[in-house]
């Protein structure tokens, strides 16, 4: 800031999660208490009770398919399907079946059952691993809100009514919320909690919204009708931002929008470097709904379909015919490009409905992903027959197993496999016989194992989130040993590296499908690894690409060189950093 402005300004820090920035007055909205009033009833009021909650229950409905409607119209069917993850909570028979249970044997008001009832449900979603499924749990607060505010016969959040333009502050927005905005109004918004892979994240970034979140107790400091200025980028809000910071910000915006321009025409593009190595760059989906936003973004297919949400939130396993349609849809959507499919990681802290469950101490390293599925044979059965009968006629699909530690462990899930086909063949079911098979290198055991199983199979694909996690023995979502998780880690260098040899020296392929490959500073360091593929969220595809292509691949490789003489994380850091800031800066920041 220039000291010839005396003025001066306050910043917040916090996440950015969707790019833009916006100026104007806030309207700070407090955090959402509303009161349930628990009371006894009688087991003659028990009728009356369940006749409210279907009531409430179809209302809720019905409410969240006129959102769909709207959404759909506005911005495009596969953003409407994110309400998918609320209708299935209002559909679900293990949890209306559980309030009616609790209903008739606590004898209390419905309103107050359905709150615990789904209120345990949330609170068993958000300690899960998986930051994806984490945040289903605050789709479970929404409808779970929704549902209770029916029953009370209350009238939609006031906030929402607001006619005149400003930046909204709030302890929290649900995607209902984000979705019944009026984005004439909302210039921006910020949360104290949230995350990246937040609904309400994904929703402000279908909107164009400028949005943070994570900033802790922003509502708390502010007040109603502050000037700020909100940079969605980098994830600060500014009270009463300097002619400094105005002017920075203005030139920042223009530089944004020329990026933004160009990286649209970088659909039809290949993404290669510049001197002439060929990277395929994937998606990573959760749901088919998903798949439009793989092609619009330029991805040359799927590298990961995670294909236990099939499995989640429902009472009943899904069949074989069941999922041989969702695949073999998506399959033909993203043809000829490949369509990756991770054999489903349930287990542990993923339970589906219709499996036995039992607790466990440590469920991230317990009986989970192949170890499950191998226990559970005839569901894994019916998996990957699905997936072999999508195979055929497309040819595109590929199937691949998760958190391998060993041979012996892969070639059971290869015997499974074998089966599987000789299944098919007896019922003359057809199928592709060249369908790749791959191993996903996710436990420091597989890595440092890496050349065996790589006699086995057609490729690898790294998932470093876990491969850092259980290398470094860093719990990722425990805040206080966070900053440990450190993906530059001479360690985790070493462990690539000798997954990219191993898979070359057998002449099959290696990717990265981790958030690894979707960091801009860590592409360099990927490229000069000698990955063969990287595999990131759709919107991440176009900067990803342009990286790519500014690029060089031997400058690449004499990166690595110097990396691996160094000893610590941060230089590693600063050595990627220095090239990737050197190539396209603009698209970091």
């Amino acid at each position: 800031m220039s000291s010839d402005h005396p003025q001066t300004e306050t910043r917040l820090y916090g996440v950015g999660v969707s790019p833009g920035i916006a100026r104007g007055t806030i309207l700070v909205v407090g955090e959402d208490h509303e009161e349930i009033a628990k009371y006894r009833i009688t087991p003659a009021e028990i009728p009356g009770e369940i006749g409210r909650f279907e009531s409430a229950l179809i209302q809720t409905r019905a409410q969240i398919l006129e959102m769909q409607q709207k959404i759909a119209e506005a911005i495009g069917a596969k953003d409407a399907g994110i309400f998918d993850a609320h209708l299935l909570v209002v559909e679900d028979r293990t949890l209306i079946d559980e309030v009616l249970r609790k209903l008739e044997a606590d004898l209390c008001n419905v309103e107050s059952v359905f709150q615990e009832v789904a209120a345990h449900y949330a609170d068993t979603l958000s300690k899960i691993d998986d930051p994806y499924l984490r945040e289903r749990a605050l789709d479970i607060q929404d409808v779970t809100r929704r549902v209770v505010r029916n029953l009370q016969g209350k009238a939609p959040k006031a906030f929402l009514g607001t006619t005149t333009p400003h930046i909204l502050v709030a302890h929290n927005i649900t995607p209902s919320d984000t979705a019944t905005m009026d984005r004439e109004q909302v210039l921006g918004f910020a949360t104290d909690l949230g995350s990246r892979t937040s609904h309400t994240a994904i929703m402000a970034r279908s909107l164009n919204i400028p949005a943070i979140v994570g900033l802790h107790d922003a509502t708390l400091k502010l007040e109603t009708g502050q000037e700020v200025l909100l940079d969605g980028y980098n994830g600060l809000l500014i009270l009463d931002p300097t002619p400094d910071t105005l002017w920075h910000y203005g030139e920042l915006k223009d530089r944004k929008q020329r990026v933004a321009a160009s990286l649209t025409e970088l659909r039809e593009t290949k993404s290669m470097t510049r001197d002439g190595r060929h990277v395929v760059l994937s998606a990573n989906i959760e749901l088919p709904s998903e798949v439009q936003a793989v092609i619009d973004n330029g991805a040359e297919g799927i590298g990961l379909y995670r294909t236990e949400f099939l499995y989640l939130n429902r009472v009943t396993l899904p069949s074989e015919d069941e999922q041989y349609e969702t695949y073999r849809t998506v399959a033909e959507q993203v043809a000829p490009h490949p369509l990756i499919i991770r054999t489903f990681d349930l287990g542990g802290d993923k339970v589906a409905g219709g499996t036995d469950v039992f607790d466990e101490q440590n469920p991230f390293m317990g009986m989970r992903a192949i170890r499950f599925c191998l226990e559970h044979v005839d569901m894994f059965k019916d998996q990957l027959r699905a997936i072999l009968r999508a195979s055929s006629p497309s040819g595109n699909v590929k199937i691949m197993f998760p958190m391998i530690s060993g041979a012996h462990e892969l070639r059971r899930a290869l015997s499974v496999l074998a089966e599987c086909k000789a299944e098919l063949r007896d019922k003359a079911v057809p199928f592709s016989d060249t369908c790749e098979i791959g191993a996903m290198i996710e436990i420091p055991s597989a890595a440092i194992c890496s050349e065996v199983l790589a006699r086995e199979v057609d490729f690898f694909s790294i998932g470093t989130n876990d491969l850092i996690q259980y290398a470094m023995a860093v719990d990722r979502v425990n805040e206080r040993i966070a900053h440990l998780y450190e993906p530059t880690h001479p360690a985790v260098l070493r462990l690539l590296k000798m997954v990219a040899d191993a898979a070359h020296k057998h002449e099959i392929w290696a990717g990265v499908c981790g958030e690894m490959a979707g960091d801009l500073v860590m592409v360099p360091l990927l490229l000069g690894l000698g990955m063969d593929e990287l595999s990131v969220s759709a919107s991440l595809v176009p900067r990803v690409k342009r990286a790519v292509q500014t690029l060089s691949y031997e400058e690449c490789q004499h990166l690595v060189e110097e990396a691996l003489q160094l000893e610590t994380p941060g230089e590693i850091l600063a050595l990627c950093g220095e090239v990737a800031h050197r190539h396209y800066g603009d698209l970091i920041g």
